[in-house]
């Protein structure tokens, strides 16, 4: 029987009873006038914890059901009993539910466990597209803050029927989750950025996000790539406290290595000397040694100011991941300036999907996605119809390499595994972000 068990945070110890998983489906309820939660609750057979369970924003103390409004009703099935052992005791995942475990923080008290709620329920958004394609998802969700008892998730007999795992968020969970998956043959997908030694020994284990040291070294190369036909200019904005230098110097050493000329100048530069920096003959690249917003808008500025003085003259910027939040203040800048920004993910706020994809969250949930950067519900979204679609075709083997899912296009966070020598999968796929000066946006994938 197809299942979908979306467990929303109000009532996961409800949900989640040690020894038991509850197949639980939904259908859709018009509300009538005068119809009250605990009057819909009591009409269904249901407790009101079980109604709020399926209807995210249910649980806040300002939530008002209006007539005309869409809401989930469950419908519970008896309780399926749950024994100890390996997932694959539970026969092939491509012909059954697949079973997805999240343990993440999901709470509202810390500024983590709201943006992983956000996660999740883009997440149970995924879940629900791929209903419709005939694929089943069993989900099962866990609150494990920074400081929970994290073992005792992990002892519960359903943690232990889990296929795969989304998870952790903190460094300090890792190990703990790691063994745990050697133990119990589950796999383990790393949804954000934290160090996670056990990839280089635990096949079991998918990381989503590169560590910043790679980032460096593969930024620098495709850079070198790129932009051979161009001269670089590399601009010192005189922060002691930037950590880009660590980008420049990197940049520096791949562009000696490829034998690309390229030009030192500094904001504090006289105009002369500033413009001595750039090429007629070549169009020019721009790269700043800093982050800072600040020096990014005085660079516009003079770097402008000499374009408008030299009119032959070609200048795209190269620019930082931490720049993609301007987008919107910035756009017409960014376009001017031919601006290319290497990311691991790019979230075009005004592409069809992403409102597409915001729209649905509102209806669903009641709220607005959070104006985070990158988009929590759409991270959640991509991982997994990502990961489910792949265990769905490819069951257990699936490893995430680059043309295993060639129909399905991100919307948000591209990925293409690679094994690290006998450890587990790492995402190697990286853009460029490029603001064309006829205002529209490429994405340029490696």
């Amino acid at each position: 029987m197809e299942r979908l068990i979306r467990r929303l945070l109000v009532a996961m110890a409800l949900m989640l009873a040690v020894g038991m998983v509850y197949a639980q489906s939904v259908k859709t309820h018009k509300v009538k006038k005068n119809e009250t939660i605990y009057g819909i609750a009591r009409d269904n057979g249901l407790t009101v914890d079980q109604l709020v369970a399926v209807n995210p924003g249910m649980e806040r103390p300002d939530y008002v059901l209006k007539k005309g409004k869409i809401i989930n009703i469950p419908i519970l099935d008896q309780p399926t009993p749950v024994t100890n052992g390996n997932r694959n005791n539970g026969g092939d995942i491509r012909q059954r539910a697949i079973r997805l475990g999240i343990m993440l923080p999901l709470n509202n008290q810390t500024g983590d466990g709201r943006r992983m709620i956000e996660y999740y329920r883009g997440v149970l958004m995924a879940c629900e597209a791929l209903k419709h394609e005939g694929l089943s998802v069993d989900v099962r969700a866990w609150n494990t803050p920074q400081d929970g008892n994290l073992a005792a998730v992990l002892n519960e007999p359903s943690a232990a029927q889990c296929d795969i795992v989304f998870g952790p968020l903190y460094s300090r969970q890792m190990q703990q989750i790691s063994d745990f998956a050697e133990r119990n043959g589950i796999l383990v997908m790393i949804p954000f950025s934290i160090d996670a030694p056990q990839l280089y020994f635990n096949r079991h284990i998918f990381q989503v996000y590169q560590q910043p040291s790679e980032l460096v070294e593969t930024t620098a190369r495709h850079f070198a790539d790129w932009f051979k036909d161009h001269h670089p200019v590399i601009i010192d904005c005189a922060d002691t406290e930037s950590t880009k230098g660590v980008f420049t110097s990197s940049l520096r050493r791949q562009l000696d290595l490829v034998g690309v000329r390229y030009s030192i100048t500094s904001m504090q530069s006289t105009d002369a000397h500033f413009a001595s920096a750039f090429s007629l003959q070549r169009p020019n690249v721009v790269v700043l040694n800093t982050s800072r917003v600040a020096d990014l808008k005085n660079a516009f500025t003079k770097v402008g100011a000499l374009m408008r003085a030299n009119p032959s003259l070609e200048v795209s910027f190269f620019g930082y991941e931490e720049w993609m939040g301007l987008a919107k203040d910035q756009s017409a800048n960014f376009h001017r300036f031919d601006m290319h920004i290497p990311a691991p993910f790019f979230t075009n706020i005004s592409g069809a999907e992403t409102r597409q994809l915001e729209q649905k969250y509102k209806q669903n949930f009641g709220v607005e996605m959070q104006n985070n950067y990158p988009r929590y519900a759409i991270t959640g979204y991509d991982q997994a119809m990502f990961f489910l679609r792949g265990l769905h075709i490819y069951g257990t083997a699936f490893d995430g390499g680059q043309g295993r899912l060639a129909a399905y296009q991100s919307v948000q966070t591209p990925l293409k595994f690679e094994r690290i020598a006998n450890g587990g999968l790492q995402n190697r796929s990286f853009m460029f972000i490029h603001y064309k000066t006829n205002g529209t946006i490429d994405t340029i994938s490696y």
